[in-house]
C-alpha cells in the first residue's frame, strides 16, 4: 500500500508540474497581421491603400509593440502600441514594391511577423529621347521600364515592327530594351518606338537624327608642311647668324687696323 501512494504521490507531482509549465510552454506569445499568423505576401495596386494590423494572441500580460520599415522604426501614437498597432500604407507607388513591414514585440524582438508588398502597376518608360549622330558612328537607343508584372516589349520604327537590319542589334533585360546601331547610315533616320505591354500598352518615342559626316582635314599634309616651315626657319637662321658673324668679324679687324 505504500508503494501504491508513492506512485500516486508522484503522478500527481508530475501532473502538477505540467499543469504549471503549461501556459509558458504552450501559451507563449504570438503575432498576427491582418489575422496570419505567418509572414506572408499582400497583393496590392499602386493607387491604393493598404492597412496593417498586428495584433498579440495568447499573452499574459501587456505587450508593447514594434513596427518596421524595411531597417526603419515607424513612429506610433501612444494609444497604437499596445497589444494592438496598425500601420496605414498610403497612396501606394510602385517604389513600394516589394517592400516590407516587420511587427516586433519590443521585450523580446525574435518575436515577429512580416507583410511584403507585390505592388502591380503598368510600365513606366524613360530615356533619352533625342540623339543627334554623325553618318558612318555607332548609336545605342535605350529604353528603361518599370513593370510589375514584366512587360512584353519589342521595338517599332515610324509605326511598324522594327526590321532587324544588319546593323542592328537587339538586347532586353528586366529594366531596359536596347538598340544598338552600328556604322549608322542616312536611311537610319527616324522615329523608333519603344512599346511595352503589361497591365496595360505603353509606347515612348525616340528620334534619331542622322547628319552628314564632317568633311576632315588630312593630318599628313599639314604635319608634312609645319615641318617643311620649321626647317625652313631654322636654315634661315644659321644663315643670318653667319652673316652676322662675318659682319662682326670685318668690323672688329677695321678697328684694330685703325688702332695701329
Amino acid at each position: 500500500m505504500a508503494w501504491k501512494r508513492s506512485s500516486v504521490m508522484q503522478i500527481f507531482r508530475f501532473l502538477l508540474l505540467v499543469i504549471l509549465f503549461l501556459p509558458h510552454e504552450m501559451m507563449s506569445s504570438v503575432l498576427t497581421v491582418n489575422g496570419k499568423a505567418e509572414n506572408y505576401i499582400l497583393d496590392t495596386q499602386r493607387g491604393s491603400q493598404e492597412s496593417l494590423k498586428c495584433a498579440v494572441q495568447n499573452h499574459t500580460r501587456e505587450e508593447e509593440l514594434l513596427w518596421y520599415r524595411e531597417q526603419g522604426r515607424v513612429d506610433l501614437k501612444s494609444g497604437n502600441k499596445i497589444n494592438s498597432s496598425s500601420v496605414c500604407v498610403s497612396s501606394i507607388s510602385e517604389d513600394d514594391h516589394g517592400v516590407s513591414f516587420t511587427c516586433k514585440l519590443r521585450r523580446d524582438q525574435t518575436v515577429s511577423i512580416s507583410v511584403v508588398l507585390n505592388v502591380t502597376f503598368p510600365p513606366l518608360l524613360s530615356g533619352n529621347e533625342l540623339q543627334t549622330v554623325e553618318e558612318g558612328s555607332n548609336v545605342r537607343l535605350v529604353c528603361n521600364v518599370k513593370s510589375n508584372p514584366q512587360a512584353q516589349m519589342m521595338w517599332h520604327r515610324n509605326g511598324s515592327i522594327l526590321n532587324l537590319e544588319k546593323n542592328y542589334q537587339i538586347q532586353q533585360t528586366s529594366e531596359s530594351l536596347q538598340l544598338s546601331i552600328t556604322k549608322v547610315k542616312k536611311s537610319d533616320n527616324g522615329t523608333y518606338s519603344c512599346v511595352a505591354k503589361s497591365l496595360e500598352t505603353e509606347t515612348k518615342d525616340f528620334h534619331l537624327i542622322v547628319k552628314d559626316k564632317a568633311a576632315t582635314v588630312p593630318k599628313e599634309p599639314i604635319i608634312a608642311a609645319c615641318v617643311v616651315i620649321f626647317l625652313t626657319l631654322c636654315f634661315g637662321l644659321i644663315a643670318r647668324r653667319k652673316r652676322i658673324m662675318k659682319l662682326c668679324i670685318k668690323k672688329d679687324d677695321s678697328q684694330g687696323e685703325t688702332a695701329l
